[in-house]
């Protein structure tokens, strides 16, 4: 299961730092200049998650695969970049790919490192890059109305639904508004995710701080948490500099770094979350002594549709799923013991899938 979570920001906010840190790569350039990253860069990232390796330990798996999260980092937007500005339509084209942004503002001063637009106002940049993505949406949204109210008086059921949803998001944005604050209901989900409006993707505030802030943040930071809170989005703290020298250094060094500097783990660690859980996924995993997996899957998927994450025919042909929840698999030290104990439940077609859940699925070839 594929899930792109797109890096954004105005250029010089430390977006290609970060993108380099997540990936331990230095695949994407970091310079002080705009537009050091012209075409976006792709990388997978495990998703940290300190129960896969106890399930590993508890059934002696030889090996532990995590499931994984693909970041993509863009290049920096400027003002204008709906009217194509700067490298705009390429830049939007490739936000448009993305189910989920995270939104990097600059939460630091330095002098040595040139803010494009001359100041240091995290909330101001979220408001630029914002109207730059609604603009983009008005124009995208404005050139269909014509078509979709000729189709729709012509008695086209699936335009009429259409030109409800766009008129409503429109209201929306033309009151300085996102679109993924229309309410859409579960039957017009589907049409309206065809939409791919830009402002309609979940937002995730990545604040980056000074190495000093690290932990707790700064006031820039506070600024953009009471602006998530208001707006019902997240956002977290991190140290793009602290992260990019953690990712260089040996696993065994990281955490006397990490203790030097006072933080508990890599800020990375909490951005990887916080866009897993901003697009609405969750885990199961599979356990045995060749190997502990963790599967990703969307909250509310049921067992037949996350057999089929492993493989087509588990879905096809299921019959039923083993399933025990983790903290049983856990205090019951495996699966023998949750089974002797009653924990290991067989659940049909109809079950919907838990995070934590440790399956075993049973198919008919």
């Amino acid at each position: 299961m594929g899930f792109k979570c797109g890096i954004v920001g105005l250029p010089n906010v430390g977006k290609s730092t970060l993108f380099n840190a997540l990936t331990q790569t230095a695949a994407a350039q970091a310079a002080n200049y705009p537009f050091c990253t012209i075409e976006p860069n792709v990388g997978d990232v495990a998703v940290p998650d300190e129960r896969l390796d106890s399930l590993a330990g508890i059934a002696r798996s030889q090996q532990t695969v995590p499931t994984r999260l693909t970041f993509v980092d863009i290049a920096g937007l400027v003002r204008g970049a709906s009217k194509g500005e700067g490298l705009g339509n390429q830049f939007l084209g490739n936000i448009r790919e993305c189910d989920a942004i995270a939104h990097v503002v600059r939460c630091f001063e330095d002098g040595d490192i040139t803010h494009v637009e001359g100041r240091i106002d995290p909330v101001a940049d979220i408001e630029t890059i914002e109207t730059e993505l609604m603009l983009a949406d008005l124009e995208s949204l404005e050139k269909r109305v014509t078509a979709l109210e000729k189709k729709a008086r012509g008695g086209d059921k699936e335009s009429a639904q259409q030109l409800d949803l766009v008129t409503r998001a429109l209201t929306l944005l033309r009151d300085g508004k996102p679109a993924r604050l229309v309410s859409v209901k579960a039957d017009e989900r589907k049409a309206f995710d065809m939409l791919q409006l830009l402002t309609a993707k979940p937002v995730l505030y990545v604040c980056n701080v000074e190495e000093a802030s690290a932990d707790k943040g700064n006031a820039f930071s506070d600024k953009v948490a009471q602006r998530a809170k208001e707006e019902g989005a997240k956002s977290v703290v991190v140290s793009a500099k602290i992260e990019s020298e953690i990712a260089v250094l040996p696993p065994e060094d990281q955490k006397d770094y990490l203790d030097a500097v006072g933080l508990a783990e890599p800020g990375l660690n909490r951005v990887i979350r916080a866009g897993y859980e901003l697009l609405g996924l969750i885990t199961y995993f599979t356990v045995g002594p060749k190997e502990a997996r963790a599967w990703t899957i969307t909250l509310g998927t049921r067992a037949p549709q996350a057999a089929g994450v492993i493989h087509t025919d588990f879905e096809k042909g299921f019959i039923r799923a083993e399933t025990i929840a983790y903290d049983d698999y856990v205090s019951l030290n495996g699966e023998a013991g949750a089974r002797d104990a009653g924990k290991l439940r067989l659940e049909g077609k109809d079950y919907t899938v838990a995070d934590g859940d440790v399956m075993h699925f049973r198919f008919a070839n």
